[in-house]
């Protein structure tokens, strides 16, 4: 769509000849605003006939939904993590059955272990016996240095957690060092963080 506008020259001839408008040295358009000035005084007061209305049969929700899911998802009570979630420092009793997870406890109460140090794993290792020696091997001396500086009878062990060959694989390289009590419920404990 083409918008010609022309105006007059005042002399009552609108026959001139038009200029030449084939060459663009006009500037571009500009948008203009504009408002109205009465607002309407007649405004819709009612709603539209024909709107439906919402069912009021929804279906119900299946039951026999398992109830035992805690094996799943961990409880906030337990805060079980598995072992490279936790820091260092970090205070945490384990579970023989769940072998790669940590129940997460305050330092101050009675626990297993502390985390003492994180090391990675680097290397082609695909069993399991090649990671725990080499696991084991990062662990020795931070695990021995920190155990020299506990009072007597304090700590009686040491945890290396470590992935299997699917999880490294999978790209889990991280090895947690801890200094323990005894292993298993009714041993002997820590119960403060190590010095």
């Amino acid at each position: 769509m083409v918008l010609v506008v022309t105006g007059g020259d005042g002399n009552g001839d609108d026959k001139k000849e038009p200029t030449e408008s084939s060459r663009s040295t006009t500037r571009e358009p500009t948008p203009s605003l504009s408002i109205p000035s009465q607002i309407p005084s007649e405004l819709p007061t009612g709603l539209p006939s024909g709107v439906p209305s919402l069912p009021t049969d929804f279906p119900t929700l299946p039951t026999g939904f398992p109830t035992d899911l805690g094996s799943a998802v961990p409880s906030p009570a337990d805060e079980q993590v598995p072992y490279y979630l936790l820091k260092t420092g970090d205070c945490f009793d384990v579970d023989s059955s769940e072998p790669g997870q940590a129940a997460k406890r305050s330092c101050d109460a009675p626990h297993d272990a502390e985390v003492v140090e994180f090391a990675e794993l680097n290397g082609s290792y695909t069993t399991d016996a090649a990671l725990k020696r080499a696991a084991a091997a990062l662990c020795d001396r931070p695990l021995e240095r920190k155990a020299r500086s506990q009072p007597s009878g304090t700590v009686r062990g040491t945890l290396v957690q470590y992935p299997d060959a699917t999880g490294y694989k999978v790209g889990i390289d991280n090895v947690a060092c801890s200094l323990a009590g005894d292993s298993g419920p009714g041993k002997h404990k820590l119960t403060k963080p190590l010095s």
